[in-house]
């Protein structure tokens, strides 16, 4: 795939967030015809859902994803020219990708012939599918699915001719196993704990052994949360030099430019009523573009290349806000809008608001991007959370603005521009370097590689937390400050706090028996990845199991229930989990003594061995391959729990049945408290 496709993916990626059905508008079917003297034809016919279409094999380079089919068979096959395509194209020009494109929309067919290099017996046809589907608004992700049939030679047969049969035990070479999604009834299964076997009929999270100790409701993301952060990002925001100077003159603007006072005030409620609007506007392509399947933004958000370039920006923000560099939009976009503001009326509000929002970018930007950073790699909801962020973030702009437009009285008791203003993006670029190192400790911990200890995350944030109090105290400087600046009271005071920040960061370099820096977790590397932690002393003491077929094996031994963790390494609710509620007293000794542990990593890169790797059906012959270990558990929690989102916690007992409703999210110790005692003493009662 060529960059700029590359591109247009990760694009895709981040501007996509995650419905609860899954959009599937195109059904496949594969076939294999006979056509005469050992040639037969491998066939993908396609039936699309009204308004949707699918590219043809021929695209022009860097444009969209063309349709490719790949017909192979181990028994040995001669490819007959090349693929054909059946269907009514439709040839037109994309603005977007400047070039001729050929799609098909309602129905389409893919066919490749071939012949058999021995015609005298069984052969399994296999075909891998790419292809990509779009409508008038959307692009879904490109998707490959394999199919397979078995195909008897017409010399080979009985007298019957040519023979298709769908995929069977028989007839998949390596033995792989196939299972179905949870709402197709029909579950092949080989032996109850093959590890190939991801679907367990027993865990029947619908129907538990008994229903206390659970909250069937399931917690959401705290969009009030994200108002709160986005308003207060704002606020920040019109301390800065871009912004704060723009405030007097735009506010003058509306109540001294007209005689008319009253039309002056409305005319400056419209503007900020304008920069709401477009705060919030920014957020649309993040609904519009949908479809993606369920767990991609967690693939995505513990993706290790995605984590370092959020690293990196961050990096690239911090030097924003130090002064060495300004991060400016083209001058040409400003200069349109500056121009458009003559239009007058309405029109012309709507773009002074436009011009505010793009000249202030080199201040605004890094901010707004850390929220985008935030959301993507931090949670499941992402559209609606940088809706209400971006809203926060307009509404406190629009708040300021008309409440000085309606007292414009207050404009006397604002600060002056100056010098404080510059201290403001200094302290934000020291914030964002501390911000930089959680996506870089993210990065480590997905690979596996646990280079970035929790001590040495903690040092690095002592280092950048003294350097933050040496500015404010006025011992060190950057390009914009004032050379013989005075250092105010407010630099004293956010120094003495900064301070007090350094002593309590200090305390989590020495090993304790309870976690410390309790303030950071979720943020910091977990207890395990530490300098003074050995591999057998496990999170807390405990030595979860990695597998559930191993772990259920143990509880069966042990005779305990089983708790499965659904975790990831890069899933921060699950940190705090772990150092908030499960190192209390009252809690850890459940854990230790009680249950069987299974902490299940849906995010490790890890390859499966090749005898464990399996497929996925997917219906109608499409299947889907497993090939890491995160892969296995996180579809083993789609399939068995209808759940994609960690930690996820389910009771079990040793039989694989479970006990009570599971639990998701972090929660306050007293319902996990609750979840677990219930489970626990249903067990016991019942064993």
């Amino acid at each position: 795939m060529n960059v700029k496709n590359w591109f247009i993916l990760v694009l895709a990626f981040l501007y996509t967030g995650i419905s609860a059905q899954i959009k599937d508008p195109v059904k496949l079917k594969f076939d294999v015809n006979p056509a005469g003297n050992n040639v037969y034809e491998a066939v993908i016919s396609a039936t699309l859902e009204k308004g949707w279409h699918i590219y043809s094999k021929d695209l022009p380079p860097d444009s969209g994803i063309p349709t490719e089919m790949i017909v192979t068979s181990k028994e040995g096959i001669e490819l007959i020219g090349g693929i054909t395509e059946v269907g009514k194209k439709h040839d037109e020009f994309s603005e977007a990708f400047g070039v001729q494109i050929v799609y098909f929309s309602n129905n389409a067919q893919f066919k490749q012939k071939f012949r058999f290099k021995n015609p005298e017996k069984p052969a399994v046809i296999s075909v891998e599918f790419t292809y990509q589907t779009c409508d008038d608004r959307v692009c879904l992700a490109p998707n490959t699915l394999e199919f397979e049939k078995k195909i008897t030679p017409v010399s080979a047969g009985s007298g019957s001719g040519s023979e298709n049969q769908e995929t069977s035990e028989e007839t998949n070479p390596q033995n792989e196993a196939v299972l179905s999604p949870p709402d197709v009834a029909t579950i092949v299964q080989a032996a109850p704990l093959d590890p190939k076997n991801l679907k367990i009929n027993s865990l029947d999270f619908n129907n538990p052994l008994t229903d206390c100790g659970t909250d069937p409701v399931e917690k959401s993301d705290s969009y009030l949360t994200y108002l709160i952060l986005g308003f207060l990002g704002g606020l920040i925001a019109l301390l800065t030099p871009c912004v704060f100077p723009m405030i007097p003159l735009t506010v003058s603007f509306f109540t001294k430019g007209t005689k008319d006072k009253a039309k002056g005030r409305k005319d400056a409620f419209i503007y900020g009523f304008f920069i709401l609007l477009i705060f919030i506007l920014l957020s649309v392509p993040f609904h519009v573009i949908d479809g993606i399947a369920g767990n991609i933004f967690n693939q995505i958000s513990t993706s290790v290349g995605l984590n370092i370039f959020f690293f990196v920006v961050f990096l690239f923000f911090a030097g924003s806000f130090f002064g060495y560099y300004d991060i400016t939009l083209p001058s040409s976009i400003a200069n349109k809008s500056s121009r458009a503001e003559e239009a007058g009326g309405m029109v012309g509000i709507f773009f002074m608001a436009l011009t505010l929002v793009i000249v202030s970018f080199s201040c605004t930007g890094p901010i707004l991007g850390t929220l985008l950073g935030s959301a993507v790699t931090g949670s499941s909801n992402i559209p609606m959370l940088l809706t209400f962020a971006l809203a926060g973030f307009g509404l406190s702009w629009a708040i300021i603005f008309g409440l000085l437009a309606l007292f414009p009285q207050a404009l006397q008791s604002l600060p002056k521009s100056g010098g404080w203003m510059n201290t403001v993006k200094v302290v934000l670029g020291f914030i964002e370097l501390g911000l930089a190192l959680k996506f870089l400790s993210k990065a480590d911990l997905v690979s596996k590689t646990f280079l970035l200890k929790r001590e040495l995350f903690i040092v690095l944030w002592i280092v950048i937390t003294l350097g933050l109090v040496l500015y404010l105290f006025g011992l060190i400087r950057f390009p914009h400050d004032d050379k013989k600046a005075k250092i105010s009271s407010g630099r004293k005071v956010f120094g003495i706090l900064s301070i007090g920040f350094l002593m309590y960061l200090i305390q989590g370099l020495f090993p304790s028996e309870r976690p410390r820096l309790q303030m950071l977790s979720g943020i910091l590397p977990p207890l395990n990845v530490s300098y003074f932690h050995k591999e057998g002393e496990g999170i807390l003491g405990l030595h979860p199991e990695h597998d559930y077929f191993k772990a259920i094996e143990q509880a069966k031994k042990e005779n305990k229930p089983l708790l499965i963790d659904f975790t990831g390494y890069g899933c921060e609710n699950c940190r705090k989990m772990e150092e908030f509620i499960w190192s209390e007293p009252d809690i850890l000794p459940l854990l230790q003594n009680e249950v069987v542990l299974a902490s299940l990593y849906v995010d490790d890169k890890e390859e499966l061995p090749e005898d464990q790797q399996t497929r996925i059906d997917m219906g109608n012959g499409k299947m889907k391959r497993i090939k890491t270990i995160g892969d296995r558990w996180s579809m083993f929690q789609q399939v068995n729990f209808n759940n994609n989102s960690q930690p996820h916690y389910v009771l079990v007992t040793p039989d694989g049945e479970v006990i009570n409703t599971p639990v998701s999210g972090y929660m306050p110790k007293e319902d996990f408290k609750k979840f677990l005692e219930c489970g626990i003493q249903y067990f016991k009662n019942n064993k």
